[in-house]
């Protein structure tokens, strides 16, 4: 019966301390001190063997300055566990506070004196000491905890020290000592990696880091390090270095060349198509490559080259095509090369009609699966865009959707369908559409869903007759048709009939963006710099602020100008899609020593 009271007692009072507790520690957060330590005291007195309670009448006590009640209640606890390397530190914490520091550093070195060793001591001291940021006595307490307990592991713990402390080397050298014991930790580690390592090859961490892991290969061979090498070099942006490391990786582990593979579509993501040709044709040459890897080789290149070419250039891709047709035929192996074939002959060539034939007999010939005919069907419809048959390719693109559902096919075809009516003016279609992608599972098309979105509604408000929104969405038709200078002209008409009103700042920033592409960057820096003068609150100003930095380093050689804006994003647009960007920008055109 007893034992049953006390359980009752007890279910009463253990919530009555926890939320006592809480309530101190809201004082605490909000600087009322006499209030948190009338809570803890009454704690105190009930409990006193709870350190929680313990620490925090000592803080409130501190707090008010009654620094001689703290000390008297710290040295009792001390007389009663001399050997409790933690008080030590709270009592010399409690001297800091008063600014001895002479006698702080007396319990400090007490308490490293007092430490016995004790795994679980070890972590809770090496805590308390960077509770109060004395990070020297912390690191060497995790040390200490190492050496005499073989198998313990605070590689973590001091890896975050040792960056705080700008000892870039050991912190590099306990994260990969963490990597030896386990290694699917490495992509967290590479993460914490990157806060330190940028771009420029010559920045001092980069170079630390590049040397240790030739060191760790040279002394200890393990292919982690090479793959940690080649992340390095990508980082760098020097492909052909990372492309040697994996091809060293290839040789170790002899798995496959997806890491090869991945490694030339990086490059190409960058514009390096000279290194992505090198890195492709090695595994084209390979022995060890199967069709199917080749045939992604073959597309990936191929698609790259289209991307970048000349019209001079189109008859020699051409026939790069045909080789490989020949070679593996057209077939249900190669439907994403004959896919990207039609696109090329009509988005480059204007040989529309010729495409969508070369595509139905693909649909017409071959046993596909619904994912590969869906995906035919969306270029068949993607070139009726092109050629202004909208009510047709509005057929190809429901079709899509009706057989894949929620696929993200699927959701990619509603998107075009809420496109192609926004092309032919179909406003209010295009919005219900967009209505239902905004909750997207995909967040990209939820993104583009947006921002789609806003345009038409910001730009129908004002304007019942949607008559800019119009001539807008015009310009963007020509834009999708690569016709950027009839599209430039177009976004004119807009800027000049239709100054001051809302739709100004988005023709600003398309027409900006085309201007890059026909290489005419003065023009395109002046129309970010209007955005910037007369739409400096809307939306629409970090994207102005992102591109024109890209222009000024890129471009114009002004390191100094993409600095300032880099800064103004950073610092007034926190919730910007460019802000990680940019702040990895600024810090390395600043010089940082990156941590």
């Amino acid at each position: 019966m007893r034992f049953i009271l006390l359980c009752i007692i007890f279910l009463f009072v253990a919530p009555v301390f926890s939320q006592s507790e809480q309530l101190a520690k809201n004082y605490v957060q909000q600087g009322e001190y006499e209030k948190a330590l009338s809570v803890y005291q009454k704690l105190y007195e009930r409990n006193p063997n709870r350190i929680n309670y313990f620490l925090g009448l000592i803080e409130s006590y501190q707090q008010l300055e009654r620094f001689d009640e703290a000390e008297e209640i710290l040295k009792k606890r001390i007389e009663g566990t001399p050997r409790n390397a933690q008080l030590q530190v709270e009592l010399g914490h409690h001297y800091e506070l008063q600014g001895a520091t002479e006698k702080a550093q007396i319990h400090y070195n007490k308490a490293i004196d007092n430490f016995d060793t004790n795994l679980n001591q070890a972590y809770s001291l090496a805590q308390t000491f960077e509770k109060y940021n004395l990070l020297d006595q912390a690191a060497l307490i995790y040390e200490k905890g190492m050496t005499y307990n073989p198998g313990t592991n605070f590689n973590v713990q001091l890896a975050k020290i040792y960056g705080e402390q700008g000892k870039i080397e050991k912190m590099f050298n306990s994260y990969l000592d963490l990597l030896m014991i386990q290694p699917n930790y490495k992509n967290i580690i590479q993460r914490n990696f990157s806060q330190y390592i940028i771009e420029d090859p010559l920045n001092e961490n980069n170079i630390i880091f590049r040397k240790l892991l030739i060191k760790k290969i040279q002394q200890q061979p393990d292919v982690i390090y090479n793959e940690l090498l080649s992340w390095l070099f990508i980082q760098q942006k020097e492909f052909k270095k990372a492309f040697i490391q994996e091809k060293a990786i290839y040789k170790r582990k002899g798995e496959d060349l997806q890491g090869i593979i991945n490694l030339a579509r990086i490059a190409i993501g960058h514009k390096d198509i000279k290194s992505a040709t090198q890195i492709l044709d090695y595994i084209l040459q390979s022995p060890a490559a199967g069709n199917d890897i080749k045939l992604t080789a073959h597309k990936i290149i191929l698609k790259a080259r289209t991307d970048t070419a000349d019209k001079k250039e189109y008859k020699k891709i051409e026939n790069e095509y045909n080789v490989v047709f020949e070679t593996y035929g057209k077939s249900r192996e190669t439907i994403g090369l004959q896919i990207d074939y039609a696109h090329f002959l009509a988005f480059s060539q204007d040989r529309n009609q010729e495409a969508i034939s070369f595509l139905k007999e693909l649909l017409d010939r071959e046993k596909l699966s619904r994912f590969q005919s869906s995906r035919a069907k969306m270029k068949i419809a993607d070139i009726l865009v092109l050629d202004q048959k909208f009510n047709q390719a509005l057929i190809y693109y429901t079709q899509v959707q009706n057989v894949l559902k929620n696929n993200f096919l699927a959701q990619d075809a509603r998107f075009k369908v809420a496109k192609t009516s926004y092309y032919k003016g179909d406003f209010a279609w295009a919005q219900t559409q967009l209505d239902v992608l905004k909750s997207s599972t995909s967040q990209l098309i939820a993104n583009d869903a947006m921002e789609l979105s806003l345009i038409i509604s910001d730009n129908s408000l004002e304007d019942s007759t949607q008559t800019a929104l119009k001539i807008y969405a015009k310009a963007d038709l020509l834009s999708f048709q690569n016709k950027n200078k009839e599209a430039i002209a177009v976004y004119d008409k807009i800027l000049t009939d239709h100054r001051g009103e809302k739709i100004e700042d988005e023709a600003f920033l398309q027409q900006a963006k085309l201007f890059e592409k026909e290489k005419e960057f003065e023009k395109a820096k002046i129309n970010y710099l209007k955005i910037i003068e007369f739409y400096n609150n809307d939306i629409l100003v970090d994207d102005a602020y992102y591109w024109l930095a890209e222009l000024y380093v890129n471009v114009f050689q002004e390191p100094e100008k993409a600095k300032e804006l880099y800064e103004k994003l950073i610092f007034n647009h926190a919730d910007s899609i460019y802000f990680v960007d940019a702040r990895k920008k600024y810090r390395m055109l600043r010089g940082d020593a990156i941590n």
